[in-house]
């Protein structure tokens, strides 16, 4: 199930704003931590590990929301919701640096935990803002 973004929240996702990604740890207690994220048009993509908390909140329990708030009106936002549909491996942090570029340092060198990065693949199922 997959669910189109409104137009006129589109430039959310477009912008290199900041996320705030929910996931559900597995005493059902709720994890929100800032994202880089990238938007392909269908879905929502992070960088991470293999090796955290959040990443084990996924395996637990694939349910993800992302919020972004316009830094120009607050009162604007977008939320996602949906599942982590797949994991990619990233063994040379090569969407990490791309990530970097697009939040303004071209310059970003691969992370020195490049060995256990991956990329998480989210689907949008709901969309909720103004």
């Amino acid at each position: 199930m997959s669910t189109s973004i409104p137009s006129a929240l589109l430039p959310l996702l477009e912008r290199p704003l900041f996320g705030s990604l929910g996931t559900i740890r597995p005493d059902d207690t709720v994890q929100v931590n800032p994202m880089w994220f990238e938007y392909d048009g269908e879905h929502v993509r992070f960088t991470h590990t293999n090796k955290r908390g959040k990443f084990r909140n996924l395996q637990h329990n694939p349910s993800m929301s992302l919020l972004v708030i316009d830094d120009e009106d607050p009162m604007s936002y977008l939320e996602v919701r949906g599942k982590l549909v797949d994991v990619i491996d990233d063994p040379e942090g090569e969407f990490y640096t791309r990530l970097g570029r697009r939040y303004g340092d071209p310059d970003t060198p691969p992370p020195p935990d490049k060995a256990d990065r991956v990329v998480l693949v989210m689907n949008i199922e709901k969309t909720n803002g103004r």
